[in-house]
């Protein structure tokens, strides 16, 4: 079978926990919008992320101001996407649609964020994932499936300057540990005889790394946000974050048989993860605490590496970059969020195993992505 589905479950939460925290915007920067508040698959750890404050540090956390010392955040968020369009580098695989030989990913992630600010500045926080997907190729009756927890994310965050006093905008940095509390080996049995007679010929397999919940190794996760205010109606931001994973491979089979001929490509690998975004909001006159977003997101699995490793194992190296429309609304202690984000460019990278064996895979990517949070302070 030829290389499929491009983004992994690894990162499919890894931008679901990047979201539940991009952008709140205080009532008291909007003097005629009152109070407004304001996303991963590849590495997927959030669908909205919420950013507190710009620069009144008096409203208290539950009216959108940055969130006061000893206070928490919760956030609970979904993204859905589904993927079926193949790619070699950037080029579209249309005869895998008149084949009938798609791989076709569905992903729905549910990502838990709690965050507890122990000082103005300083944050910690913990992240945990629930990942239900399935994997099945176009004209094949079976369906491969997973569920589960997926790698558990521990993380200290720091505002560059003092909430104490009013600024047009801030910086947070973070680092942070990814553990692997997900399953990175989970197995399925399925009937390969697809003619409808005779015996069953049962096959029991790891399924594919892009569905599994775990990517077997810890790592080391590197985050950012900041926002600035322009005229006290636009707020400007970016954010994102890096995991770089300890690397070489988890040991786990890619299928029931080994290859002989690229026996790199044998365990799947891995893979560092990253996610890149940034947008403008503005506030909505229509609904009290209502703030429209748009913007654009790269995300993407390098084929290399950030720490030295030897990149052997498999995996799909590649990036997707999209952009769309998205909305908050805050009421209170609570801060809804949803967006929208359509694919327009895809590229399926050269994996290290590729540069060897002279080969170049392709992969699956979403045409759109869907993610929403439900965020409460107190």
């Amino acid at each position: 079978m030829k290389e499929e589905s491009y983004f992994s479950a690894f990162r499919a939460r890894q931008i679901l926990s990047r979201a539940a925290m991009v952008v709140v915007v205080l009532i008291a920067v909007f003097p005629l919008a009152a109070r407004l508040h304001a996303q991963g698959c590849i590495v997927a750890r959030s669908p909205e992320q919420v950013m507190p404050g710009v620069d009144q540090s008096e409203l208290p956390s539950n009216q959108g101001g940055y969130l006061l010392p000893h206070h928490f955040q919760f956030t609970a968020g979904e993204r859905h996407q589904f993927s079926y369009l193949h790619y070699i580098g950037d080029v579209y695989q249309q005869q895998r649609t008149t084949e009938r030989t798609q791989v076709q990913n569905r992903i729905n992630l549910l990502d838990f964020d709690l965050q507890w600010q122990w000082t103005p500045r300083v944050g910690l926080e913990f992240n945990a994932p629930l990942l239900f997907a399935s994997r099945k190729e176009q004209s094949s009756p079976i369906e491969y499936q997973a569920s589960g927890l997926g790698d558990v994310i521990v993380a200290a965050n720091t505002w560059i300057f003092s909430p104490a006093k009013p600024h047009r905008g801030n910086v947070s940095v973070g680092l942070g540990v990814l553990m692997p509390s997900g399953n990175d080996d989970v197995e399925n049995t399925v009937n390969t005889n697809t003619t409808g007679s005779g015996s069953l010929k049962l096959v029991t397999a790891p399924v594919d790394y892009s569905i599994q919940p775990g990517n077997g190794g810890w790592g080391m996760v590197m985050q950012w946000q900041t926002f600035i205010t322009v005229e006290r109606r636009f707020l400007f931001y970016t954010d994102g974050d890096y995991i770089a994973s300890q690397g070489d491979t988890n040991g786990v089979q890619r299928g029931a048989t080994l290859s002989a001929t690229q026996p790199l490509d044998n365990d799947v690998a891995r893979s560092d993860q990253y996610l890149l975004e940034s947008g403008v909001a503005y506030p909505m006159p229509l609904l009290h605490g209502l703030l429209a977003t748009f913007g654009p997101r790269d995300e993407g699995v390098p084929a290399h590496n950030l720490f030295p490793n030897t990149n052997d194992g498999f995996r799909r190296p590649g990036f997707a970059v999209s952009a769309g429309p998205g909305f908050e609304y805050s009421h209170g202690a609570s801060i809804l969020t949803g967006s929208v984000f359509k694919a327009v460019h895809r590229d399926r990278t050269v994996s290290y195993p590729d540069s060897v064996y002279g080969t170049h895979g392709d992969a699956a990517f979403a045409n759109y992505v869907w993610l929403a949070t439900y965020t409460y302070r107190f």
